[in-house]
């Protein structure tokens, strides 16, 4: 993906498709960034709480330093990172080489419940932005 310019259409299928495949699930805030960290999408009640600004420019820091860290070790990247809560959990996906997922659920929701939707869904974002350069 080269630089990103969004339409009105594409960000309001993309949020769509993200309250089907993980708000509809249960998880409580989800975030599309950029790898600079600028939010391109939120969704969910609970990303009205939480200062998502700062969320999203520590989460591209966070994947900086890990692709690094990934990299000492002989690895190209990471394409994940997962912490665990007492009460909320984080899932952080690459998708692509520009954006960031990043998905905040408690324990009623099971980790392989998101993983596998957030599998379907980045295919899906993937394809969304692919179109919209293309001009499609």
């Amino acid at each position: 993906m080269g630089d990103l310019i969004l339409n009105t259409p594409i960000l309001e299928q993309t949020k769509s498709e993200i309250d089907s495949a993980l708000i509809d699930a249960g998880v409580t805030a989800v975030l599309l960034i950029d790898s600079a960290g600028n939010i391109i999408a939120s969704c969910g009640d609970r990303s009205q709480e939480i200062d998502t600004t700062a969320l999203a420019a520590l989460a591209a820091a966070n994947f900086g330093a890990t692709s690094q860290i990934a990299k000492l070790i002989g690895e190209e990247d990471f394409s994940l990172l997962f912490h665990k809560g007492k009460k909320e959990n984080i899932h952080f996906a690459r998708i692509g080489n520009d954006l960031i997922l990043i998905t905040i659920f408690n324990d009623e929701v099971s980790l392989g419940l998101v993983r596998l939707r957030i599998s379907q869904l980045s295919e899906t974002i993937k394809k969304l932005f692919e179109e919209k350069e293309s001009g499609s």
